[in-house]
């Protein structure tokens, strides 16, 4: 018998991506999954207005509408991205330790959260494949 069955890793950047589909950027959907340490999922996130905020799938981001590069100056969008969702959904006791799962690498904002969040491990979808960084505790 063999087990064809994902690994954790694929398994968990799949729901990612799931969760993203639910995105409401106009530029690039992003899922977040926060999976304790036992490998229970705790929240997930995607990148989106506040609710019943402008929604950027209707034209309601003017960073969206604007001819700012990709990647740039989100002083102008209207969305959370989804690190942050997922992490203002799970309780402060399942981040620690915790290792989150992110259909993309996170930003510089996004890594200062979830530093603060206690998590322990950042899995991303790279273009060299499936990245990790260990956060390491400040002393």
């Amino acid at each position: 018998m063999t087990d064809d069955r994902p690994d954790w890793d694929t398994y968990f950047l799949g729901i990612a991506a799931a969760v993203a589909a639910r995105g409401d950027c106009c530029r690039c959907r992003v899922g977040a999954v926060v999976v304790g340490p036992d490998r229970r999922i705790r929240s997930t996130g995607y990148n989106g207005s506040y609710p019943g905020g402008p929604s950027c799938s209707r034209g309601g981001c003017p960073r969206c509408l604007s001819d700012t590069p990709s990647g740039s100056s989100y002083q102008d969008c209207v969305e959370t991205h989804a690190e942050a969702n997922a992490l203002l959904y799970a309780d402060w006791a399942d981040c620690q330790g915790a290792t989150i799962y992110i259909t993309r690498s996170p930003c510089r904002d996004c890594m200062k959260l979830i530093r603060s969040a206690g998590i322990a491990e950042v899995v991303y979808q790279s273009d060299e494949g499936v990245s990790r960084t260990v956060i390491r505790a400040l002393p």
